[in-house]
């Protein structure tokens, strides 16, 4: 069998189609599988470092006011309907699976045109517009989350999936992660990260908060790689010194001794954060991006706050004594605790993958 896997911009879109790709390898040991994205997005790298071949369209977004802008992005949409049908007829792909961001959408619909059997999967709680758009002449929508099936027209072709995480983040020896970041066992772990590039207003908040945590406790802030020494230089200025139980870094590549290490991770509410800490039963306090579309970050944050795995603080009220405020208010209650980690254990779906594997089985 052949699939054709689309989706890109930024990780959000892309490790769940390496996730499904990666499981269709695991059942699957001769399926040709071919990724389809842009130059300019985040998959131009991820995808051959997973071990897959990327090609790529002409694809633009579209800008909510109407502009000369406009005109041009309208152009290369048709570039874009041109790109993907000259790869889908090299190619002669069985199955097209899509996993949203504007890539999307001209191979989708090509293939819709083309009458390819096609699947989508939406990461968020709020469907972002081009899976709005394609759920309607797709043959199955795959989503994350129970709520997003409102915004879907028919819900006869609408399953829930979860989103697909990686299988290496459910597999990690505690005291071994513990050992390789320069940890204690005996001490609770804070952890904070903003993604790759780092969150500005939360390493400065955890700088902030630093004024108020005791010895006994372990916070590690993972910066992002552009805003290192900007924090750094933060501590110098609040005349913070860096203690034993306090560790600074820039990134890590293996976010799987993060969510073994973690007893309350603060952080972001992309989509597939939220599946990594529902997988690995890690309570959360999350601060949603406000810079995102649709403001999704927030209704995905919002769902697990109704199901009691994690606790929202809008970065609009953020700063360190309210942070502060918020893990003291679930250290001090071990039996809270507990509960955000069940309920985000109850809330994840380890084999979406598999379910989804399922789906595209369907479709044969």
């Amino acid at each position: 069998m052949k699939y054709l896997m689309t989706g890109g911009g930024t990780g959000g879109h892309i490790y769940p189609a390496i996730a499904i790709a990666n499981e269709i390898r695991r059942n699957e040991n001769d399926a040709d599988i071919l990724f389809v994205g842009t130059e300019k997005g985040l998959e131009k790298e991820l995808v051959p470092k997973s071990g897959y071949v990327l090609r790529t369209i002409r694809v633009k977004g579209f800008k909510r006011k109407i502009s000369l802008d406009t005109i041009k992005t309208v152009k290369i949409a048709f570039d874009g309907l041109f790109d993907a049908r000259r790869i889908i007829n090299e190619f002669k792909p069985d199955i097209v699976i899509g996993t949203g961001g504007y890539v999307c959408g001209p191979v989708v619909m090509m293939a819709v045109l083309k009458h390819i059997p096609t699947l989508i999967h939406e990461q968020n709680a709020f469907p972002g517009i081009t899976n709005r758009i394609l759920s309607r002449f797709v043959n199955i929508v795959a989503t994350a989350f129970e709520d997003s099936k409102k915004y879907f027209h028919n819900k006869d072709k609408v399953y829930v999936t979860g989103n697909p995480v990686r299988l290496e983040i459910l597999n990690v020896n505690k005291d071994q992660a513990l050992k390789k970041l320069g940890l204690v066992q005996d001490k609770k772990v804070i952890v904070s990260v903003g993604g790759s590039r780092g969150a500005a207003k939360i390493n400065e908040c955890m700088v902030d908060l630093l004024k108020y945590i005791n010895d006994d406790v372990q916070i590690l802030i993972i910066t992002g790689k552009n805003q290192y020494d900007t924090v750094i230089k933060m501590m110098k200025d609040y005349d913070i010194g860096i203690k034993d139980n306090i560790k600074i870094i820039p990134y890590c590549y293996n976010m799987e001794d993060i969510y073994a290490v973690a007893d309350i991770m603060i952080c972001r509410s992309g989509a597939i954060t939220l599946a990594e800490l529902t997988a690995t039963k890690t309570a959360s306090i999350l601060i949603p991006s406000p810079n995102v579309t649709h403001n999704h970050q927030e209704y995905n944050a919002r769902v697990l706050e109704k199901n009691g795995a994690a606790l929202i603080i809008l970065e609009k009220d953020l700063s360190g004594k309210i942070l502060y405020d918020k893990i003291n208010s679930i250290l001090k209650n071990p039996v809270l605790l507990e509960k955000m980690k069940v309920s985000a254990k109850k809330m994840s779906k380890v084999n979406a993958a598999n379910d989804i594997y399922k789906l595209i089985n369907k479709l044969k």
